[in-house]
């Protein structure tokens, strides 16, 4: 395997700064990326976040689009879905330098095509990989005509577009904690849910913890999946008797939830809120075919909330590129995943934390019951969520689960999911699948049944892990 291939995921780029993700590689990535999606004489925009590296990363990357003839706006330091939006409002592809949650020693690239079209190795991402390869052993030939770079601060417009497709002018007053994890959060909060970007102010009382944009992240990881990164915003919704706690990763394009209680919401139950409020916006706007994606691991729930409000549920596989390209497909107004992502057809289709924050913060600021009673609704069933497990014979493995429940129904679109029979009680549903970067199986439970949950999840553990 080359050192670029070792970089390259099925979704983007991601590598350990200076040994893997190196000047040289970025540099030939930009001139592939420039090459493969023919944006000589166009333009492509190209942000970063706050890590120590992604600055020059940047540079690097423009020298080889404009080596091949591509025009550079580069935005600076942005979050991830501030860089899709301008991909989307600017109708240019763009590269956003980021290792999202990934620890301070590593940086990566997420590509996209013009209007924040994602970019995955079925779609675009093989064929950049052996184009750099090729500049990489041979050197980049520049163009007769080189393009050049310019700077550009969207976070204006990004700021106040946000306002425009959520209102949350007119909810009750909330005081809110919000965990940016010394990532771009403590950027794009200020100016989305306060004033730095000359918005009116919000019925909001923020409280902001590690907002000082610091890429080796001195306080904890910017991964709110796991929960002991969780813990100091926990207490500080308590200490401050706050209505409600939001984590963002370190790029901002995720957001977890934390109830009054200190108690997180899951991102299924955020799903189910979101998809509410979504659908009520496309009915209000006259709307009467309405599709909403949620991928194969959201709860049960999910897809029946989208229901009862009268849409019509698409059930995915996991993948921010394949989910980005459903919506595209569909048509869907909005699409949830289990992994905390939410993507909006009204933001470009890409995927948007800040947004998915401000829906919850109109709908619980739009009635009088606390969060944890609001979302309690939303959450009905018991879930064993998601469970690593190293293993080294992952498809002997999958067979044999296979073996063990094959007189059930089985689903193979994405990994394993096999459910109960029509009619039985308590019902229940698991998915296996195998991880596309490391040798995990990611095991998932669901059930109307708490004990049935955990009996169920102890024995495919068994099966997994002997």
């Amino acid at each position: 395997m080359s050192a670029l291939q070792k970089i390259f995921k099925m979704y983007d780029i991601r590598g350990l700064v200076g040994s893997e993700m190196t000047l040289e590689a970025v540099k030939a990535i930009g001139a592939a990326f420039a090459d493969e999606l023919e944006l000589a004489g166009k333009s492509l925009v190209v942000g970063h976040d706050m890590r120590d590296s992604s600055a020059e990363f940047v540079e690097a990357f423009i020298e080889g689009a404009n080596a091949r003839g591509a025009d550079a706006i580069n935005l600076g330091l942005c979050s991830t879905d501030e860089c899709y939006f301008a991909s989307g409002h600017l109708d240019a592809a763009a590269a956003m330098f980021t290792a999202s949650h990934n620890p301070a020693t590593y940086n990566g690239i997420k590509l996209s095509r013009a209007g924040a079209r994602g970019i995955s190795m079925d779609t675009g991402l093989s064929a950049i990989l052996a184009r750099a390869e090729k500049y990489l052993a041979s050197g980049i030939d520049e163009v007769d005509e080189p393009g050049y770079s310019s700077q550009h601060d969207i976070m204006v417009e990004y700021a106040g577009y946000l306002r425009e497709l959520v209102d949350v002018s007119s909810i009750r007053p909330l005081k809110i904690v919000i965990d940016a994890a010394n990532g771009m959060g403590g950027l794009t909060v200020p100016a989305v849910l306060g004033t730095s970007a000359n918005l009116p102010a919000l019925p909001l009382e923020i409280v902001p913890m590690y907002f000082e944009l610091d890429g080796s992240f001195p306080n904890h990881e910017a991964n709110p999946l796991d929960p002991k990164n969780l813990v100091d915003l926990q207490k500080a919704v308590l200490e401050h008797k706050a209505d409600v706690g939001l984590a963002f990763d370190g790029d901002a394009d995720r957001v977890f939830v934390i109830d009054e209680k200190g108690e997180p919401v899951t991102p299924s139950a955020i799903a189910a809120i979101v998809s509410l409020s979504e659908i009520a916006r496309a009915k209000a706007k006259g709307a009467t075919s309405i599709s909403v994606l949620h991928n194969l691991l959201t709860s049960k729930a999910v897809a029946e909330f989208i229901e009862g409000a009268g849409a019509k549920p698409v059930r995915t596989r996991v993948g921010h590129s394949l989910i980005k390209d459903e919506m595209a497909k569909t048509g869907a107004i909005f699409g949830g995943e289990h992994s905390a992502h939410y993507y909006f057809k009204d933001f470009y289709g890409a995927d948007s934390g800040m947004l998915a924050a401000m829906h919850v913060l109109r709908e619980l600021g739009s009635q009088d019951k606390p969060l944890s009673e609001f979302a309690a609704r939303f959450d009905p069933y018991f879930a064993s969520g998601e469970i690593n497990s190293t293993v080294s014979n992952a498809a002997e493995k999958i067979a044999q689960i296979k073996a063990e429940y094959g007189n059930h129904p089985i689903d193979e679109l994405d990994g394993i999911t096999i459910s109960s029979d029509s009619g039985q009680s308590p019902w229940w549903w698991f998915n296996v699948r195998s991880s596309n970067t490391e040798p995990l199986l990611r095991l998932n439970v669901e059930s109307s049944d708490q004990a049935a949950c955990k009996a169920l999840t102890d024995k495919l553990l068994g099966i997994i892990r002997s």
